[in-house]
């Protein structure tokens, strides 16, 4: 029953997602060009609210447990386990008042998707060519200068790619490392996602509805005395703890 749901509340999730980043793409463009950074980075958070929203349609439930004492105006690494493309939207919007920025893979900032595309491109991002070093270096070192001048934070997944299997795979440290490096006394806060990749499980069609999905945003990391291979390690083993407790 559950999957026969799925297959009829799917294309409505779809067209209404879709809707909304073509609807949003040109209200992002007025918004860059008529109020900078502050008018785009908040019609950015508009379109993230109604993306997060959109999982209602699947009758799919929310959770974000946020950390409130998280402080403002220093920076900070999320780093947060891979569960599918439905990761995204609810850390952006729930997140906001961190200014996060994603590492990307250059394909996305390239590929002329509306909204999503454009906001790569202009929002921050660091959009790296997984094919050349030297290229992804200057994009992630770009950011991590941004996140010392401005106070900017990132959101990093480090597996990678997306969970094929529902398992956390290892984290990896080069991305981490080169933000770490250039912002020593930045904060790495642990993201625990669940759910999303359950959403997924048949594919992307149909989503699974009825799904619980949460995210849940942990303490800091007692880094102090750790090398950053050390860090890595402790990050990955905290979200796992969450993520697979058994």
């Amino acid at each position: 029953m559950r999957k026969i749901a799925g297959i009829i509340l799917t294309p409505v999730f779809y067209i209404a997602f879709a809707l909304l980043l073509v609807i949003f793409h040109p209200v992002q463009w007025l918004s860059l060009k008529l109020g900078g950074y502050t008018a785009h980075k908040r019609s950015v958070d508009i379109l993230n609210f109604f993306l997060t929203h959109c999982n209602y349609i699947l009758f799919n439930t929310v959770t974000f447990i946020d950390n409130k004492n998280l402080p403002l105006n220093t920076p900070i690494i999320f780093v947060a386990n891979h569960q599918s493309t439905f990761d995204i939207p609810a850390m952006i919007y729930f997140l906001r008042r961190f200014h996060g920025k994603f590492i990307s893979k250059i394909e996305l900032a390239t590929a002329g998707i509306p909204s999503i595309s454009f906001n790569l491109k202009h929002g921050g991002a660091a959009n790296i060519d997984r094919k050349d070093p030297k290229q992804s270096i200057a994009e992630i070192l770009k950011l991590a200068n941004n996140m010392k001048q401005k106070n900017w934070s990132a959101f990093i997944f480090p597996e990678g790619t997306r969970t094929r299997t529902g398992k956390m795979k290892n984290f990896n440290i080069g991305g981490i490392a080169t933000l770490i490096k250039k912002n020593p006394n930045a904060l790495i806060v642990p993201v625990a996602i669940t759910g999303s990749f359950d959403m997924v499980k048949y594919g992307f069609f149909p989503l699974r509805p009825f799904t619980p999905l949460k995210w849940e945003v942990l303490d800091p990391l007692h880094t102090v005395g750790l090398s950053i291979e050390e860090i890595v390690k402790l990050a990955e083993d905290t979200v796992r703890s969450k993520v697979e407790p058994n």
